[in-house]
């Protein structure tokens, strides 16, 4: 690990003006869970850290009649032990809940669980973002059975590793972002984007962005996050899926639905379709959308199906039904 230097503001605006211009100049320190491991392979050198440990008014959560609001510093344990996140965000519990490690909860942000930098074992060893040399994709030529089969046919081939983002998404949450020009609000949705070339990022911030909190409606009750992993374990998923829907008694009245781990962005999903279907034409039917557009690569075209699979229990999950 380089030196650095280390900064310990007390309010936003602090903060925030000690972020710099350029990603290598300053890094956001929450829990530590994922940049501190990346400082420590070299991956990533800022010069400061700036330490939100100390702004209280970034931590903490709390329900009104619009839904939930959460600070981007609240811990990922604090979303489980939650009863108002229980009963009005389920499908938010669900995907806290699955973040398997007890350390990783304490420590770890909802900040920095939205945030974190993928889990691409060839970006993680220090080969760049894209993973590209003069022959092309490495991860092409090599190893990519964790890789995306959606929206990957640009020089990204990483997934996107985030828990919390399929779900927030579905429910319509929105971000707020604090910068020297002022408060922003954005969809959740649009905090993230695919690279196009090395150097680029995979977020939408600025160097000089912070998250400081998120809002999360709650007029839905029924939804739901389903994910599938090779064991009950510390492992990210393999595929996943968020869904959230309006129920007219049995039938579907609206419903979104993302998938999360198979793509560099949360995969949103086209499901017009489920429309007028009972819960369990849609849940058929769900299974069926999310296969759509799939480019798996050699490797990796066992996830188009558990992608299918994830979706149709999502549905079903989201309308309290077993499967």
């Amino acid at each position: 690990m380089n030196r650095f230097e280390y900064a310990h503001p007390t309010t936003v605006d602090e903060a925030v003006r000690l972020l710099g211009s350029t990603f290598d100049e300053a890094a956001v320190l929450a829990g530590g869970t994922d940049l501190l491991s990346l400082m420590k392979d070299f991956v990533v050198e800022p010069k400061r850290l700036v330490s939100i440990a100390g702004v209280a008014e970034l931590a903490g959560l709390a329900a009104d009649g619009a839904g939930l609001r959460i600070g981007a510093a609240t811990t990922l344990d604090a979303l489980v032990d939650s009863n108002d996140v229980r009963v009005l965000a389920p499908g938010v519990h669900q995907a806290a809940t699955g973040i398997r490690s007890r350390q990783m909860r304490a420590m770890g942000t909802v900040g920095g669980e939205l945030l974190q930098r993928p889990r691409c074992w060839y970006f993680r060893r220090g080969l760049g973002l894209l993973a590209q040399d003069a022959g092309g994709s490495l991860v092409e030529r090599g190893d990519h059975r964790d890789h995306a089969v959606f929206g990957n046919a640009g020089a990204a081939k990483f997934v996107h590793a985030s828990s919390l983002a399929p779900i927030l998404i579905a429910l319509g949450a929105r971000a707020t972002l604090r910068s020297p020009r002022g408060e922003r609000s954005t969809p959740v949705a649009e905090l993230f984007r695919t690279p196009a070339r090395e150097g680029e990022r995979e977020s939408t911030l600025a160097p000089d962005e912070l998250l400081t909190h998120l809002d999360v409606p709650t007029g839905s009750p029924h939804n739901a996050t389903v994910e599938i992993r090779h064991r009950r374990g510390l492992d990210w998923p393999q595929a996943a899926a968020a869904c959230a829907l309006t129920l007219d008694g049995e039938r579907v009245a609206e419903a979104a639905l993302v998938l999360g781990h198979v793509a560099p962005t949360p995969w949103i999903v086209d499901v017009e379709g489920l429309r007028g279907k009972t819960v369990d034409e849609a849940a058929v039917a769900a299974g069926e959308a999310a296969r759509k557009g799939a480019t798996p690569l050699p490797g990796n075209v066992h996830k188009v199906e558990l992608a299918k699979v994830a979706a149709r229990r999502a549905v079903l999950a989201a309308a309290r039904r077993s499967f």
